[in-house]
């Protein structure tokens, strides 16, 4: 079986011509970084990048698509639009398709009052084993075919602050997850757990601060060996540490449209195992 893993892709609004009034002091304190700091325009082509990956996840005959957050730069309704149209028909079957909020789609305390993530993305958190839930709809459980089950988590929390970003699972969602890995009609499945926050730097230290995943030591504890993949965003860097007896495989898929370091998972599931994976580079048409 086949999985493609994408990740903070930040759609990005042309904030120049939205009223300050909307876009609330949160925006505003992000404005520096988007516009003078360069972030916009190294996610001005997203949109194309994001869709590539979705067309090539149909090439490699992918059994299922999955991106564990930060669609937007600043959740903004057009944002979350922009997301869905250019992820196509793929965002239509939740049977191909998982996407989890990021810390950016519920940037304000408004975006997460109207559910805004939900309005677009909501039908892909329906979950095969809703008894499990314990957080609205966390964790949700999606049956892949026969040998593997994607598994959603939220650790997206509205930040206090712009730049203080730390996630956290809660004790609700690991109890369900718990809950998950035990469940006799899950058994000879590989389990892929998608979270937006790293549990693990890319030099394989626990992920700490204003940036990390406050229960990652937690989370990994309940997911030991090959059968279990932990996938990841959040940082910006694109990296993997394999499955060890005491803690699962983590895939960080790095930023997957930002100019420059564009890039996915192609993740292996064999024999109810996840076996490896390899790093693609979208091909964007000629012109774009």
């Amino acid at each position: 079986m086949r999985f493609v893993h994408c990740s903070d892709v930040h759609l990005t609004a042309d904030y120049r011509g939205e009223s300050l009034l909307r876009l609330g002091w949160r925006r505003w304190l992000a404005l520096p970084e988007l516009l003078a700091g360069g972030r916009a325009r190294a996610y001005l082509r997203a949109p194309q990048v994001l869709a590539a990956i979705a067309r090539e996840a149909r090439d490699h005959a992918a059994d299922h698509f999955i991106l564990s957050g930060d669609l937007t730069a600043c959740a903004l309704d057009s944002e979350f639009q922009a997301a869905r149209e250019a992820l196509g028909s793929l965002v239509e079957d939740r049977s191909r398709c998982t996407v989890i909020p990021g810390n950016h789609d519920v940037y304000t305390p408004g975006s997460l009052r109207t559910g805004r993530f939900a309005r677009y993305f909501g039908h892909l958190l329906e979950s095969d084993l809703p008894e499990h839930c314990r957080e609205g709809p966390f964790p949700f459980v999606r049956r892949v075919g026969d040998e593997a089950a994607v598994v959603g988590l939220c650790s997206a929390r509205v930040p206090p602050v712009p730049g203080i970003s730390q996630g956290y699972i809660g004790r609700a969602q690991l109890e369900g997850l718990a809950a998950v890995a035990a469940d006799p009609r899950l058994a000879g499945r590989a389990l892929l757990v998608v979270v937006h926050h790293a549990p693990l730097t890319p030099v394989g230290e626990v992920a700490q601060g204003p940036w990390g995943l406050r229960d990652g030591q937690a989370l990994c504890a309940l997911l030991p060996g090959a059968r279990h993949a932990v996938l990841h965003g959040h940082i910006h860097r694109r990296f993997h540490h394999a499955a060890t007896a005491v803690r699962p495989h983590l895939f960080g898929a790095g930023s997957s449209t930002f100019s420059g370091q564009e890039g996915y998972w192609i993740i292996d599931v064999a024999g109810g195992q996840v076996t490896g994976g390899r790093v693609a580079v979208p091909r964007m048409p000629a012109g774009t």
